[in-house]
């Protein structure tokens, strides 16, 4: 396999179809088609099953689509360690950060990093939490920006801030008419109330569960979304509650008469981290993105503007 056939297999795998897959790649549909079949008639195994569609891919497919992806990966940690020996500051840093935290940290960081290193392109990649150590696995992105555990013994983890779960309330809820703000509370404060709850891939959604079953605890839903942003709008709007990290509590939260309770029974080992695969190579500039972002929030605990809409 060389590394056009392997960045070829990844996109027919990602896109599923041929025809999107030579779209993407900017290729003609007949000469992609034509270099699949030349990859399975030298292998003597099919990687795609395409008497369906979207195209699913075989155990085969898999086996190959593997050994592609750490072909590309290389290649990228290559492509960066060379030009780190020539000191030269051109090269691509791929990025993997939450929705939500994207929000509060690119504008603080994006502008610094860009007049440092005006000949690198960030590529930005965003996505729950959750789902980011995995892409950092797969070699999808170089660095990841997420609120995790530091439990991969294949990644090196920076910690950038540290955060706090609790109950987000909205000022008509059970819980906010009873309480004083900012009091530690546990779940049984709020079983009266109803819920908002972000979707699987979220880091919240990830402790959120585990909560939930430890105490038996089912709480009326309201709704779930794939946005934090949408989710504390609702419950303020509604009255309604939502398990939040701390550091999205803001003037925004205050203004609209918000409360946030830190859980009183749950020590969170989720932090900010910044983090990367201890086998590959992270360049200067890749180094210097995590000290930018340590930087910018620590000036920001101090003057606080922190999340805004």
């Amino acid at each position: 396999m060389n590394l056009k056939q392997a960045k070829y297999i990844k996109t027919i795998a990602e896109c599923r179809s041929i025809t999107e897959a030579a779209r993407k790649l900017y290729v003609s549909q007949p000469s992609l088609s034509k270099m699949l079949l030349q990859i399975e008639a030298d292998i003597g195994l099919t990687l795609f099953d395409r008497s369906v569609s979207p195209f699913t891919i075989t155990f085969a497919g898999e086996q190959y689509l593997a050994a592609a992806e750490k072909i590309i990966a290389a290649n990228e940690q290559l492509e960066n360690q060379l030009r780190e020996i020539k000191k030269e500051h051109f090269g691509k840093l791929r990025l993997g950060i939450s929705v939500q935290r994207a929000m509060q940290v690119m504008p603080l960081v994006i502008p610094i990093f860009q007049i440092r290193y005006p000949n690198v392109a960030l590529e930005l990649s965003e996505g729950g939490s959750a789902n980011l150590e995995e892409r950092l696995h797969r070699g999808d992105i170089d660095l990841a920006f997420a609120a995790i555990e530091s439990t991969s013994a294949s990644l090196t983890y920076e910690l950038i801030e540290k955060e706090t779960i609790g109950i987000l309330a909205g000022r008509d809820s059970d819980i906010a008419r009873r309480l004083t703000a900012g009091i530690p509370v546990t779940l049984k404060d709020a079983e009266a109330d109803r819920f908002v709850s972000l979707t699987q891939g979220h880091s919240v959604r990830v402790v959120q569960d585990k909560l939930f079953r430890r105490y038996g605890f089912r709480p009326q839903m309201l709704l779930q979304t794939d946005s934090l942003e949408v989710g504390r709008r609702i419950v303020l709007e509604t009255g309604s509650c939502m398990l939040m990290s701390n550091i999205y509590v803001d003037d925004y939260v205050r203004e609209r008469g918000g409360a946030f309770f830190p859980l009183a029974d749950y020590e969170n080992n989720r932090h900010f981290y910044a983090c990367y695969r201890k086998d590959d190579f992270l360049p200067s500039y890749g180094r210097d993105f995590i000290k930018i972002t340590t930087e910018a929030l620590a000036r920001e605990k101090e003057s606080p503007r922190r999340y805004r809409r």
